[in-house]
Parts: structure tokens; sequence; C-alpha cells
């Protein structure tokens, strides 16, 4: 997380918990009660993991057509207005906490793993949907549009921006990408990650897979600019991991190496991007 901002600590507070499985008012309740916790612990930004509300559909990687666990999903995912969020944005504003969401977005009857980022007013500053699901996550999450680029704003106190069986899908290999992406952007990296219990493995059917089908503790963390970690959970069990960030940290490791300032190279390599979305329905301009 980098900023420009005159403050120079941020506080945090980075979730490690087990939402209420498939239950979309339960995890909803859940939400609002950790954002106090936050507020209690004088946290300015609480972040949940991805498809924190109503839970990872773990059930893919090993039962990709399941059509009960499917409509269920689909009906408990959050549509972006309704009154559920309103609720998570009044509890941001009710405690003065800045809120990053991760949550499986309904519109209509498809789904998107999307993030949103409210601020401490409740207003919803920005949200986005996953570029492209990976893998099984394709058999129940749609593609986002180009409206996915738009990824960081100002928050006050900061301006946090979004990002992400195989090594790389363990615990370890999670957190050394979110190691690589701070070192590699010169940000704050907050990892969260959902706590898996007996639970969540009964509501998903998923005991004795290869992925997700067995207890996992969880591996929240704080990830320095330079790459290090600076905070991690003290053990296995839901709690808020809450870190005093320095954001002259930011500037330090900037100073050595920074990609998108004098490190780079934009006469030789450039980033073009589309932030534009596509609609299924368009309504074309007749020539004229």
């Amino acid at each position: 997380m980098g900023s420009t901002a005159k403050q120079s600590t941020i506080r945090v507070a980075v979730t490690q918990h087990e939402p209420v499985w498939l239950d979309l008012e339960g995890t909803i309740n859940r939400t609002c009660q950790i954002i106090a916790e936050a507020a209690e612990a004088h946290a300015q930004l609480v972040v949940f993991p991805e498809c924190w509300i109503p839970g990872y559909p773990a059930w893919i990687w090993s039962r990709p057509v399941d059509f009960d666990l499917g409509v269920k999903y689909v009906e408990n995912s959050l549509v972006i207005d309704s009154p559920q969020i309103r609720r998570i944005q009044d509890a941001a504003a009710t405690h003065g906490v800045n809120v990053g969401l991760g949550f499986s977005e309904r519109d209509g009857d498809s789904v998107y793993i999307s993030q949103a980022l409210i601020d401490d007013k409740g207003e919803i500053q920005m949200k986005r949907r996953k570029m492209k699901p990976t893998h099984m996550e394709r058999t129940i999450f749609g593609d986002a549009s180009g409206s996915c680029l738009a990824s960081v704003v100002q928050l006050s106190g900061g301006g946090p921006g979004g990002s992400p069986g195989f090594w790389s899908m363990t615990a370890e290999g999670c957190r050394n990408l979110s190691q690589t992406y701070a070192a590699e952007a010169g940000a704050f990296v907050l990892h969260c990650a959902a706590v898996l219990t007996e639970t969540g493995i009964e509501a998903m059917k998923t005991k004795g897979s290869p992925i997700m089908g067995s207890p996992i503790a969880g591996s929240s963390a704080v990830i320095g600019p330079d790459g290090r970690l600076l905070k991690t959970a003290e053990s296995g069990s839901e709690q808020l991991i809450i870190a005093d960030l320095n954001m002259s940290d930011v500037t330090k490791t900037k100073t050595f190496a920074d990609a998108g300032g004098h490190y780079s190279r934009p006469d030789m390599l450039w980033l073009g991007a589309d932030p534009t979305s596509k609609p299924v329905v368009r309504i074309a301009k007749p020539d004229i």
C-alpha cells in the first residue's frame, strides 16, 4: 500500500477468520462484528480475503459439477447494490474504518470474484472483478471486463490497491507470491487468508480432496515494501493481525528501484490498457 498522504503511520487489521459458509446473512453479521473489533484496536483499515462472502467454493477443485451447491452459492452471493452491502457500509461509517472486502458478486444469475474498497464514511470508492478466474474457478465464475483495471483509490490514510494445487497454491506459495508482489511494486501488502475448519469441509463436501479437503489454519500476514514479513499470526486460530505501517518505508524502498518511476524505461517498454466495460447488450450508433 503506497501513499502520498501526509500521515506517516497507518494501523491496519488483517483478518484470519472463517466465514459462515454459504450463508450470506450469517457472513454479513460476522463481517460487521470483525469491523467493530478492528475499530476497537484503532485500525484504520481492515481487509477480508477473496470470496469472504459467502466463503470460497472449495468443492470446485474436486467436484466441478454440483448443482445443489452451485444454486446455493449463487443465492448467497452478494449483490453490489443491496441492503446487505449497505449494512457493511454502515458498519464502516459507524466505526470510522476503511474496509477491503472480498466477495462473490451476484449479477443476475451469474457470479464474479469481486473486491470493494469502502471508505471510513461508508462510501464504496472502488469495486472490481477478478480479470480471469483461475483454473477450476471458471466453472462457476465469469470473466471481468475492462473496469477491473481501475484498482487503486485514495482512502483516508493511504491508497490501497487489489492483488492475487501446485506449490503456488499452498499457504507458503501464496504468501511467497504476495512477498514478490510487495518487492516488485514497492508496496505494503496485506496478505489475507481465510480459515477452513471441518464446518466448511462438511458444508461443501470436500473431505479427502487434495485441495481444501482438510482443515486450513490460515496464513494471513503483513508484508513490507521490500518483501519481508513484518507480522504473522501468532497461532493458527481466528484472529486479527494488527500492524502499524510506516509509510516512509515505501519511499525508502523506491529510492533503490522504483518500477513506476526512475527505474522504468517507458521509451522502450510500456503498459497499454483498455479500462472500459463491454456489456452483453450494446446500443450501436447508426451510420450517418
